[in-house]
Order: C-alpha cells, then structure tokens, then sequence
C-alpha cells in the first residue's frame, strides 16, 4: 500500500464515483517501495465490488485521461499474467472537471485526450518547464516494465485459445471468421478471462438455441459490439450468489458444531475441513463435537 498514491487517488477530480472507486482500489494496491501495482483483473473487480465487464469500462475511462497506463505482461510460460498498472500520480484531473476546450488542467498538465499525444513526455517536458511540480517521486514509476515480444508458442496458443472460443459460437451464424478471432483476441488482451468469455458465448449459445436464425447475431459483430459483457456479468453475479449461499451453508454448520447438535453426524470430512479453512470453528470445537478433520 502507498499512503501518496491513496490520497491522490482521494484527491482526483472529475471522475464518476464508480471510476474513481477503481482508481482508489489500484492506488490501494500500488507498492512505494518497488512501483508495481500489478493486481488481477478479478482480484480488483471483486475489491471494487463490480463485474469485470464494468471494471473494465471504467478502466478505459482512467486511461483515457492518462491516469493509469496499463502494460500486459507474460507469466513466463508464454501466456498472459496479470496486467502492470502505472499510475501517473501528476495528474489529477478526469475527464468532468477538464476545460471544454482541452489544453491543459488546473495543474498545467495535458492529458492524452486532449493533446492526441504521448501522455508521459508531454507531462515530463511541462513538469520541468512549466509547472515546477516535483515527478514522480517514486522513481520506479517512470521506468515502464519490459515487455517481450510474443513468441511463435504464444502466438499459435493463443489463436487456439480463440478458436475454442469461436467454436462455442452458433456454428451457422460464424461470420468472417478472422475478423471474429481478432475481436476474440481483443477482449482476451483487455483482461477478460478466457474460462468467462467461453463460458459467456455457452450461455448465448444456449439461449438463442431456441430462436430463428434471424435472430441470432453473426459472430463478428456479437463480438465487436461487446455483447458478451453482459453475460459474464451475469455469470459473476451467479458465481456471487453461489458464495453467498455456500457461505451461508457453511455458517449453519458452524453452529451445529459449536451446539454440538445431533446432526453434526452428517457433516462430511470435506465440509469440516472447509470449515477450518474458514476459521469458523477450532480444532477444539471439531473434536469435542465428535468429528475428525
């Protein structure tokens, strides 16, 4: 945690509260000591309480007012780890409180929607010139991660990763099929999960199943217009639900164990462990209840 990126974060103006919540949320990841702030796609949507599909729209909002910078990174076997993240901790305006002209803010920094440029060396350059407002003083910050070029393995891995998800697709309404790939590929680079976004076109698979063909969407542009972000909110928002409710579960067998309730024959090894894991009972508990782990 790094208590200068949080009061930034707290002190940006201009954004929509949910955006803001996400920046908030990176700032609280990031680390003064090392630069990096690197969480999962996932990890933050669910610190942000929001569907990845939202994260992801709010995302694009912080980086187009060149507050965040994200850079892909590999996990070292050729696929894809979580995401860099840069905070530019000079900025301090979204995109509301920017003058309706462009140019610079209230802190004589330009950002990236409005000069059209390269975000960092325009604020730099002014930072020197200008402003006298002292860069980043996490050093780290200014040094972008290295980013390897994908190699033939990733490449041909991840055009099968897109072609298992195509493949889930209403067979007679695949349309242009390279086009729908690189869409396929697009979304799986901006963060999504490729379990969700297979899971998400099962799911429209499953309910146009029963439509005409007119009304099933061709494959490219279902993809193009993001159409699967609803159904892997839908799909979070289950997964959600289903923890709520195993959660619940869980809690009910917490209090047969610390009653020592006759029904605590029925509690299997597995849901005993689980209930250890969940630091919801002792080992004391478990044992005077007459289970074992």
């Amino acid at each position: 945690m790094s208590g200068m990126a949080l009061i930034w974060a707290a002190n940006v103006k201009g954004l929509k509260p949910a955006a803001k919540i996400v920046l908030i949320q990176l700032a609280d990841f990031h680390n003064k000591e090392t630069g990096q702030c690197n969480p999962s796609a996932q990890r933050l949507a669910d610190e942000c309480e929001m569907g990845r599909a939202t994260l992801f729209r709010h995302m694009a909002t912080l980086e187009d007012c060149g507050l965040v910078t994200r850079h892909a990174r590999g996990d070292g076997d050729g696929g894809r780890g979580a995401n860099q993240y840069e905070l530019h901790l000079d900025i301090t305006l979204g995109p509301s409180a920017r003058s309706k002209g462009g140019g610079s803010g209230q802190n004589g920094v330009a950002s990236q929607n409005e000069t059209g440029g390269n975000v960092s060396k325009t604020r730099r350059k002014s930072l020197k010139a200008e402003t006298g407002v002292v860069p980043n003083r996490d050093t780290n910050l200014t040094i972008e991660p290295t980013i390897e070029p994908p190699t033939r393995e990733r490449v041909v891995a991840e055009g099968e990763v897109a072609e298992k998800v195509l493949a889930a697709y209403p067979p007679d309404r695949v349309r242009r099929k390279a086009e729908s790939l690189r869409w396929i590929r697009e979304a799986l680079d901006a963060g999504t999960e490729v379990e969700d976004l297979l899971q998400a076109v099962k799911a429209y698979a499953t309910e146009s199943s029963g439509f005409t063909r007119s009304k099933v969407c061709f494959s490219d542009n279902w993809f193009k217009s993001g159409r699967w972000h609803a159904y892997i909110e839908d799909i979070a928002r289950s997964r959600e639900e289903t923890k709520a409710r195993q959660a619940e579960a869980l809690a009910g067998l917490a209090d047969w164990v610390t009653d020592q309730h006759p029904l605590c024959r029925h509690i299997t090894p597995g849901q005993v462990d689980a209930l250890l894991a969940a630091k919801l009972v002792t080992q004391a508990q478990i044992q005077a209840a007459g289970l074992r782990s």
